[in-house]
Parts: C-alpha cells; structure tokens; sequence
C-alpha cells in the first residue's frame, strides 16, 4: 500500500496549496493538508492533524510540516494515533520536501525510504565519502565512482520541475550517492538549477549499493522522456 503524506502548516492556503503542487507528480498518493486553525486564522489545529491522520490510510504516514510550532502541534497529535510506529515526523522543507516525498511514495518507496526522500530535499549536496588511505598523498582526488551514465534529454521541455522531482524523489530513497551534471541528484532544487534542456546530454556517477541501480533509474527516465513529449 503506498504511504500517505499529510502537510501541517500555518496557513491552510500554503498547505492546501503545497499538497495540490504534489499530486501533480504523484497522482496516486493520498495527500491530506492540516493547515490553519479550525476558524480559518493563521495557526495550527491539532484537531485538524488529528482529523488527517485518522483519514490517512494504513500503509503508514509521514508528516511534514512548516514552522516550529507547527512541528509541535504534529507531535502532539502523533501520540494520539492507534499504531505510532505507522507514522513517522520528516525534517525537511515544507514543499521541496512533500515534493520528493511524494515522487518516492508514488514509486512505492516504503515509510522510511519516503521519509530519507523528504529529508534529503532539504540536505546539503552531498560528496562521495573518501577513506583517507584511498587518496594518495598530494592528490585531491579520490577513487571514481562504482558506475556512471551518460544520457541525452528528449523530451521538450527538459529537466524541469516534474522530471527533477521524479529523479530526486526516486534517489532519495536509494542507498547511493549520485551527481548529475556535478550536483547533487537528490536534491530537486540543485537539479533545476541547471536549466537543462532538449538535446543536453547528462552526465550521472554514482556510488554506493544501490549505485547501479540508480543510473539505470535516472537513465531509465531520460530515455523515456519522462514519459512526456
């Protein structure tokens, strides 16, 4: 059963606003916002919280939410809900963070995996950790990556939103660490950053257990236009 998400913010317009821009990439996951206070004001409602987790469904929940209080008010509800082990508080930014976690939640990622996915939108970009005895003595360069990729856009309108969130979604969720074009592929933001269009090739290295399979999944996606035109 793919995870649900429920998006906990001060405004019910942001959260309503946030979990409608998500359901554009992940159609088929169940998306709840808790925003506002119950008279329509600017807060948190623990009522609210309460009411999305008890709709969500059973495969399991993680909650993301924008400011500090509203991290409060999702705690408190959290401890009201019958399986506690089901559901599960993201660190990450409000709408980069729902975005991956709902790329990965539609990719049948499970609880955690979608929860790394959310946390990893808000991470620094990261860099392929090298043991010091692997670099040689004056080199500023460690060992090259476990596989690597290089691939050509197709479809129109390039690495935009939605293919940027489709990769970063799905390799948040992966045991590796993976660059595309030099930043970091896990990172939605970093991906858009690089303004890559029609006919650009990319080029994707890649480390760790899941390194194979994360080239073979960002260059899956490529060649297959994201499915668009």
């Amino acid at each position: 059963m793919t995870i649900s998400l429920v998006v906990v913010s001060h405004s019910e317009k942001i959260a309503d606003g946030a979990a409608e821009l998500a359901a554009q990439m992940a159609p088929d996951v169940q998306i709840l916002a808790a925003g506002g206070t119950m008279d329509g004001s600017i807060g948190t409602s623990l009522e609210r919280v309460l009411a999305a987790l008890e709709k969500a469904a059973d495969g399991g929940v993680v909650v993301l939410a924008d400011l500090g209080s509203a991290v409060m008010t999702a705690e408190s509800a959290m401890e009201f809900v019958d399986n506690p082990h089901g559901v599960v508080l993201a660190d990450a930014p409000l709408v980069e963070g729902l975005v991956a976690a709902a790329v990965a939640a539609q990719g049948g990622a499970g609880l955690h995996a979608v929860k790394r996915a959310a946390e990893a939108a808000g991470a620094p970009p990261r860099s392929p950790e090298v043991p010091a005895a692997q670099v040689a003595e004056g080199s500023v360069t460690g060992p090259g990556p476990d596989f690597t990729g290089d691939f050509e856009l197709i479809n129109q309108a390039g690495l935009h939103a939605r293919p940027a969130a489709r990769i970063a979604g799905g390799i948040a969720a992966l045991d590796a660490r993976v660059t595309l074009n030099g930043v970091d592929a896990a990172s939605m933001t970093a991906l858009m950053t690089l303004a890559a269009g029609r006919g650009q090739g990319i080029h994707v290295q890649a480390w760790g257990l899941d390194a194979e399979r994360a080239v073979n999944y960002i260059g899956g996606l490529v060649q297959a236009g994201f499915g668009e035109p």
